[in-house]
């Protein structure tokens, strides 16, 4: 297996879920059909007697016979046509303002989908297609620790006018748009709360991104990985500060714009993170600086941060991100 693959087993993993998949197309087309309300917040306006035949079909057996067999063959064709549903939904709820609880669930039933028929096919969930262009692992080139100082920077407001400010703005319009819309977050004291969760984290990220610049000769960007190895400053105490920053400001953002699909992503993004990514870049840096970076990783953990050993090694060359 490649360093940049994370093993999963897809007998138990992607063959259960299909099979619950395939009980869950049924359970919402007997809702759909015996439920006005359920019909609308899913399909709008759409006709159920005209999806019921193809979905159950395509949908419904596909998931069970991908399921049974094992198939990804079969997997593939339930994930396009899920796909297909939801990118057709989508452009039906935005322009009428319906059917909004139905695309999120298409979307989860998509993302769902094609992550059985890759399981299925490949053995593994591949994660090289992520390590591309700017994700893709290049040290740094030698220049002063200011020069690097100064594009950690401009990445780190990119990333957060990017990700705090355009991202949750764009979910809040599609929740309202599509009535998905969760009206008591814009309460108090939910905006509070989040504010104060954001102004927490946010120094953790700052710091975090000065000490890659400045003890490790680099930034955060993988493109621009540091030279040196990081264990001073946030990195003594978590493995991956940014990635704890990030979450926590992503949540804070999700409450102070009242959009809980932005406080999920987060959560989700955090799950993708630490089973589909971390696994890549540990075994990068494991590769490049073997046993004291091994020795690092034995001691300080990755989410929830604990006092620093005194004995964590340092190194030349690289980050720990």
């Amino acid at each position: 297996m490649r360093a940049d693959d994370v093993a999963i087993r897809p007998a138990t993993v992607a063959r259960s879920y299909l099979a619950a998949q395939a009980v869950a197309g049924v359970l919402w087309w007997v809702a759909v059909l015996g439920s006005d309300t359920v019909r609308v917040w899913t399909l709008g306006s759409w006709d159920p007697w005209l999806l019921v035949g193809p979905d159950l079909l395509l949908f419904v057996g596909g998931s069970a016979l991908g399921a049974a067999r094992g198939s990804w063959r079969v997997a593939a064709v339930t994930a396009a046509w899920s796909a297909l549903l939801t990118i057709a939904l989508l452009g039906q709820g935005l322009l009428e303002g319906a059917a909004g609880w139905g695309v999120l669930l298409m979307l989860a039933a998509t993302s769902g989908s094609v992550t059985a028929a890759g399981a299925l096919r490949f053995g593994r969930i591949p994660t090289s297609w992520y390590f591309v262009g700017p994700f893709r692992f290049r040290e740094a080139r030698a220049r002063s620790r200011w020069r690097h100082v100064a594009a950690s920077l401009t990445q780190l407001v990119v990333f957060w006018v990017g990700f705090f400010v355009v991202v949750p703005l764009l979910l809040v319009a599609f929740e309202r748009r599509l009535r998905v819309d969760w009206s008591a977050l814009a309460a108090q004291p939910w905006p509070t709360v989040g504010a104060v969760l954001f102004l927490a984290a946010s120094p953790l990220g700052f710091a975090s991104c000065l000490t890659m610049a400045i003890a490790g000769e680099g930034t955060p960007l993988p493109a621009q990985t540091a030279r040196q190895l990081v264990v001073a400053g946030p990195y003594r105490w978590l493995r991956n500060p940014m990635a704890t920053a990030g979450v926590l400001q992503s949540i804070g953002a999700g409450l102070w714009f009242g959009s809980w699909t932005m406080m999920v992503a987060a959560m989700l993004g955090a799950l993708a993170w630490h089973f589909g990514i971390r696994g890549a870049e540990e075994a990068d840096l494991a590769a490049r600086f073997g046993d004291p970076y091994e020795r690092y990783r034995a001691s300080v953990p990755v989410w929830v941060p604990r006092p620093p050993v005194p004995t964590v090694p340092s190194g030349p060359r690289a980050p720990v991100r």
